[in-house]
Order: C-alpha cells, then structure tokens, then sequence
C-alpha cells in the first residue's frame, strides 16, 4: 500500500506541468460543459420551485473557474 502511495505521488509531481497545462489549454471547454450542464438543471427546475433566483450557469462558470484556479495553485505548490 505504501509503494502504491508513493508511486502516486511520484507521479503527480512529474506529471503536474503536464496537468496544468492541460487544464489550462482546456478550461473553456470545461467552462463551456458546466456551464451548459447548469443551465439544463436551470431549464428542468421551474423558476418558483426554485430557492432563489439565480442563473446557474453563470455561478457555475465562476465556481469552476474558482475551482480549477484552486486545483492548479495546488498542484504547483504539491
């Protein structure tokens, strides 16, 4: 289990360039499909079934992005 640990994360630290750059490359695509995720739950939700107003692909965009930005800041501090 331990080499198995450790391997792992060898392989993060080799790999983490490579990781971000792909995030990075790919964000807009990763925007694009949450955003459009979120807008169908926004579509299927009747507007006064809903807890409050708010356009979900838009908080979602922001909230992935918040995440991917964390994620990345995270991997080049590992």
């Amino acid at each position: 289990m331990a080499l198995t640990k450790y391997l792992r994360n060898f392989s993060i630290r080799v790999l983490k360039g490579d990781i971000i750059d792909f995030l990075e490359e790919h964000e807009g695509e990763i925007l694009r499909a949450v955003r459009e995720e979120l807008e169908e739950v926004d579509r299927r939700i009747p507007e006064e079934q809903a807890f409050i107003d708010v356009r979900m692909g838009e908080l979602g965009e922001v909230l992935t992005s918040a995440i991917l930005k964390a994620v990345k800041r995270f991997l080049k501090e590992y």
